[in-house]
């Protein structure tokens, strides 16, 4: 038997990532469900609670350190070391957002993390906060670029993208500062306590976000990076904070998330199918809302 090609033998790999996120991902919300929601469960013993203990404030950082992992690996597949000039440019600038954050309120509202989230940096923002940030602002300009493609079409891209990621924290505010104290509000909102503010942060963020990664569009071929895999990555992510939502029985916040997500991505299609019909962008999204 002849052994497959190297590239597909690459894309199986980026398969078998992807779904080692998943995978991990269900057994991080499955033992939330199990033990997070109901502590009684956890065995009495000495080492039953030593466990719990450890991994509860440990499955939110493997989740983004394995996620990492997995993005790290595309991007050296797809682009080789180009990607990493972008990523530190997406560090610094969403570290900044952070820091001026907890220590201002602007532009998410007042806040401050706990200690669940590991070391920070300057006292005041976990050093693995930032690389979530890029792992979220990678498929979100990708997924824009299905429908904003072109040079002429940067504008569109940065605000979908942007929007994109901002769609994300629906699901993650509520999960990790309502049910979990990763993270707390020093004026609680309406929506899970967070703030109506900081939706506004998280889109001004993310079209600066969206902005670094659109600047570094002629040296980095993003565009090479695979849709599909992408907006699977995007969902992966996505299922952590939803599924706990789910297993806490907070529909609203697993209704608002699921409908954002519906609606960017009938959005995101009716556009891309405009574009290669050549349609305009405004005509596609006015039969999105007919």
């Amino acid at each position: 038997m002849t052994s497959p090609p190297f590239r597909e033998s690459l894309k199986t790999v980026q398969g078998a990532s992807l779904l080692a996120l998943y995978a991990f991902t269900a057994m991080a919300v499955i033992g939330y469900g199990v033990y997070g929601r109901h502590p009684e469960l956890i065995p009495q013993t000495e080492f039953g609670l030593r466990v719990f203990s450890v991994s509860f404030p440990m499955f939110a950082r493997l989740h983004i350190v394995i996620a990492a992992l997995v993005m790290a690996a595309v991007l050296l597949k797809s682009l080789g070391w180009r990607w990493v000039l972008p990523f530190v440019a997406v560090y610094s600038l969403s570290f900044a957002a952070e820091h001026i954050g907890t220590g201002y309120g602007v532009p998410f509202g007042g806040y401050e993390y706990t200690g669940l989230l590991g070391p920070k940096l300057g006292g005041r923002v976990p050093f693995l906060i930032p690389i979530s940030w890029f792992l979220m602002a990678i498929p979100s300009w990708v997924i824009a670029r299905h429908a904003f493609d072109g040079r002429r079409m940067a504008v569109g891209r940065i605000t979908l993208g942007a929007l994109w990621l901002t769609i994300w924290d629906l699901a993650l505010d509520p999960a990790m500062s309502f049910l979990t104290p990763y993270w707390m509000w020093e004026e609680t909102g309406s929506y899970y306590g967070m703030p109506a503010v900081n939706l506004l942060g998280w889109l001004v963020t993310g079209l600066a976000l969206m902005g670094v990664i659109e600047a570094f569009s002629r040296r980095v071929a993003w565009e090479t990076l695979n849709l599909r895999w992408m907006v699977g990555y995007y969902l992966a992510m996505v299922a952590m904070p939803l599924g706990m939502l789910v297993a806490a029985g907070l529909w609203l916040g697993v209704l608002v998330t699921g409908l954002a997500v519906a609606a960017g991505g009938a959005a995101t299609i009716r556009l891309a199918a405009g574009r290669t019909a050549g349609l305009s962008p405004s005509t596609t999204l006015g039969e999105v809302g007919a």
